[in-house]
């Protein structure tokens, strides 16, 4: 009951400004933590036409841009929240940088507002067991248990990362494949016919590009991949 009326008449007892542009917030209606986060003009900024296939920005929201249509990726939808640009860039700095795990559930917030498809169960990409040993948590797996608790499915590592990689940031494409080459099995016996991927950010699409091959060659019929951030900007995935 307190819960309520706090939600109800916060926004008339406390000023509250978007973390984004600084502008005081207008009251809306809802549960929503993201209406006191950013305004709803720095919500609908994220709104940009998408390739529905690639996730890349376009001109126009289309099925298959001009890339997909030549080289299609092996995955069938990709989500996204944004690209890596603020504010988007900074939550997701925060959780990996700065320890602020509570920035998981934010971002899930937002990427499940986008999600459509139906798949049974979600997965994550996975970092090297030194690597999360360093950093003390996987920030993909946070982002996906928290989307799955909202979305009602099961969420499962189904992945391992044989074998420590170089930093991607600053390489081609090609280079990016050749460096992920063999650094990934599955570590778990797939028993879902349709499943998403979840990571913080995709670049060129290499991880989760073979990430998704090691899905289907084991039986999967099809695979998303939902991500906060999809930019072709060279920024590095992890």
């Amino acid at each position: 009951m307190l819960t309520q009326w706090w939600q109800k008449n916060r926004q008339r007892l406390v000023a509250h400004y978007c973390q984004h542009c600084g502008l005081a917030l207008e009251a809306r209606e809802g549960s929503s933590s993201l209406i006191w986060l950013l305004c709803r003009r720095c919500q609908e900024a994220l709104q940009v036409p998408r390739c529905r296939c690639c996730g890349i920005a376009c001109l126009q929201e289309v099925d298959y841009c001009g890339q997909c249509l030549t080289s299609p990726p092996l995955w069938r939808h990709l989500y996204c929240v944004g690209d890596y640009t603020p504010p988007l860039s900074h939550y997701v700095q925060r959780l990996k940088f700065n320890q602020q795990l509570h920035q998981a559930d934010v971002l899930a917030q937002m990427l499940a507002q986008q999600i459509t498809s139906d798949v049974e169960a979600i997965t994550f990409v996975p970092l090297h067991w030194r690597r999360q040993f360093g950093r003390g948590f996987n920030q993909s797996e946070l982002i996906a248990r928290a989307l799955a608790k909202r979305l009602g499915l099961p969420c499962i590592g189904l992945f391992k990362r044989t074998r420590a990689t170089k930093a991607q940031l600053g390489m081609s494409r090609k280079q990016r494949q050749q460096n992920l080459t063999n650094a990934f099995e599955l570590s778990e016996i797939n028993r879902y016919s349709s499943l998403a991927i979840v990571d913080d950010v995709v670049t060129t699409g290499s991880t989760v590009q073979q990430l998704c091959k090691l899905l289907l060659d084991a039986g999967a019929k099809s695979v998303d991949i939902y991500c906060i951030c999809r930019t072709p900007e060279p920024h590095s995935e992890r």
